[in-house]
């Protein structure tokens, strides 16, 4: 081992509080492996808009309690530099089930509290949407959820939520990083949770919390269309007794939180998978714990032809992000895209919302459904880059008396409805999606009609992303598209290429619109024919991630299946031709 590495591995053990992360390090020392050595120490987890995120490992380039306190202790310096009141009004921190993510939590807690911040941490699991709502429901300066939402079991993270409570958007990322670096070679702050409860700087988020969560997506106005009171008051919803589902925590956190929820809006019907409901970090029945997954929904969708449900639905680990199948007249279970998730949830919502509540938004590489929707139903709507926060901080900016947000979604099966929680809340979406079940079922119909009905009237949309690997430096990709004049992408026209790089979108006639989004390596070219392909090399490996989207009209007495498998052949040849222009 070379000297400076030693001195890198010294300086670390020296800091570290923890005996088993001690000894991790220590056996790779006793094995001898240089190279492994050398990858913990080769940097530091970058902190970014969505936080840290990495394997549970030694060293900086890992997920452990020295990091958490670094970055913790950088966090805390940073909100005390930008708000004057930042300790007095605390920081709300949470967990999901992951087996080092109670750990953290304290960790983080104990350093926070140490720097004299009031902090609010729960005292038991709770759902990312949980720690979000907290910052809003107590004023907070900023939130910190510890959870590697879908990812792997060996990864954990740590994500922040700004005093607005939305994610962290530049510059709060990069200003956050300076500190965490400078935090790093300092002496760390902390005390024990005990004597920091003795001192009345940490306050344990008990049951109350959770029922206020509950209490508020209960009384939400966007939950409550077409709702109705009984004789005893209680609001409830007209058909929820025609709806039976089936649910999977995926080892998460979700399923007290979602069974509860769901009965309160009068769904009775809720079969639960038994196996997949309590949090687990080893995740033992799935892969890859992501519903996006293939094979990740196998068994709640047998769940749900044990009990012949109409919906076989999911949250992921964190419960920020909801999945669903739905119930085919041959008895087999169809996933929804999160497009179609989307555009039905949004078609839902502004069916029934008051006029000043009609601002929607989606991403980039979302589907344009939203769009045409939105513009059927004269409402506000916007698109921001990917990611949860730029929809809920460009919701937030948006927002006003006269136009209140309603609606966001991304199609990587993220919603927000309503403005109780300012990020993805997979809690929320499958009370609205079960609720518009219900309404469906009182007019004997099924989210098959419905889907229909919103194709026959904006389009058939069909939605893919290919990732393709490139020789080189895909940067280089992006460059030399730039250089280029795209005039036909496949035989299709281009109308129309947006370069977010330069803030600018220049249609085929010549004239040129300024882009009102923040810089980013993306093109998106509009085709004829309702055809869009989008462009993003990416900045980590050598390929180009590309979303395509195809657009047609149904025709008369044609079905779903007959108008998907025209899609599908015309999604096909658009893409064999762009890949081979690449």
């Amino acid at each position: 081992m070379n000297s400076q590495l030693q001195f890198q591995v010294n300086h670390w053990l020296n800091q570290i509080k923890d005996d088993s992360e001690k000894q991790a390090l220590m056996s790779l020392i006793e094995q001898g492996d240089e190279a492994k050595i050398a990858a913990c120490f080769s940097g530091r987890l970058a902190f970014g808009t969505a936080g840290i995120r990495g394997i549970v490992g030694p060293g900086p380039m890992g997920m452990n309690r020295l990091v958490v306190r670094q970055t913790t202790a950088g966090l805390g310096n940073y909100l005390t530099a930008q708000m004057k009141d930042a300790c007095q009004r605390g920081v709300v921190i949470g967990y999901d089930g992951r087996h080092d993510s109670r750990q953290f939590a304290h960790d983080a807690a104990g350093v926070l509290t140490a720097m004299g911040f009031k902090v609010f941490l729960t005292a038991k699991v709770a759902p990312t949407p949980l720690v979000a709502f907290g910052v809003k429901h107590f004023g907070a300066a900023a939130g910190i959820v510890v959870t590697a939402s879908h990812n792997p079991p060996a990864y954990n993270g740590y994500k922040v939520y700004w005093h607005n409570g939305a994610q962290i958007i530049p510059p709060h990322d990069s200003g956050i990083a300076a500190c965490i670096e400078q935090a790093a070679t300092q002496e760390l702050p902390f005390i024990e949770l005990i004597d920091a409860t003795k001192q009345d700087k940490l306050h344990w988020l008990m049951d109350d919390f959770f029922e206020a969560y509950r209490h508020q997506i209960y009384h939400a106005g966007v939950l409550q269309f077409g709702g109705e009171k009984a004789d005893d008051g209680k609001l409830f919803t007209p058909g929820a007794d025609n709806i039976s589902l089936a649910y999977t925590a995926m080892h998460g956190v979700g399923a007290n939180m979602a069974e509860t929820v769901l009965k309160d809006a009068g769904f009775n019907r809720v079969y639960s998978v038994a196996a997949q409901r309590e949090p687990d970090g080893d995740f033992p029945t799935v892969n890859f714990p992501n519903p996006e997954e293939p094979g990740a929904m196998d068994l709640v969708i047998a769940e749900a032809k044990l009990h012949n449900a109409m919906l076989a639905c999911a949250n992921d680990p964190d419960a920020d992000r909801f999945a669903v199948a739905v119930r085919k007249d041959d008895g087999e279970y169809q996933p929804l895209t999160g497009d179609q998730v989307g555009g039905l949830l949004g078609h839902y919502l502004l069916s029934h919302s008051n006029p000043d509540q009609r601002l929607v938004g989606c991403t980039i590489v979302s589907s344009s459904l939203l769009s045409k929707i939105a513009a059927g139903f004269n409402a506000h709507y916007y698109t921001t880059l990917t990611g949860f926060k730029w929809l809920m901080n460009v919701g937030i900016a948006q927002s006003s008396p006269h136009s209140r947000f309603l609606f966001a979604y991304e199609e990587a099966l993220g919603y927000t409805v309503g403005n109780l929680v300012w990020d993805k809340d997979g809690l929320s979406a499958i009370v609205a999606f079960a609720k518009l079940c219900a309404e469906l079922s009182c007019k004997n119909q099924t989210i098959w009609d419905r889907l229909t009905e919103i194709y026959q009237q904006h389009g058939y949309h069909l939605n893919t992303q290919v990732s393709i690997a490139t020789s080189g430096d895909a940067g280089g990709i992006g460059a030399k598209l730039r250089a280029d004049t795209v005039q036909q992408i496949g035989g299709f026209g281009v109308q129309a290429c947006a370069d977010l790089n330069a803030s600018e979108k220049r249609y085929a006639d010549g004239h040129v619109d300024t882009l009102d989004l923040p810089k980013s390596d993306v093109l998106i070219y509009e085709l004829e024919q309702g055809l869009r392909v989008i462009v993003r090399p990416s900045g980590t490996e050598p390929k180009v991630k590309c979303y395509y989207e195809v657009c047609l009209p149904m025709l008369a007495g044609e079905t779903l299946t007959q108008v998907r498998e025209r899609a599908q052949l015309k999604m096909s040849a658009l893409i064999n031709a762009h890949q081979a222009s690449l």
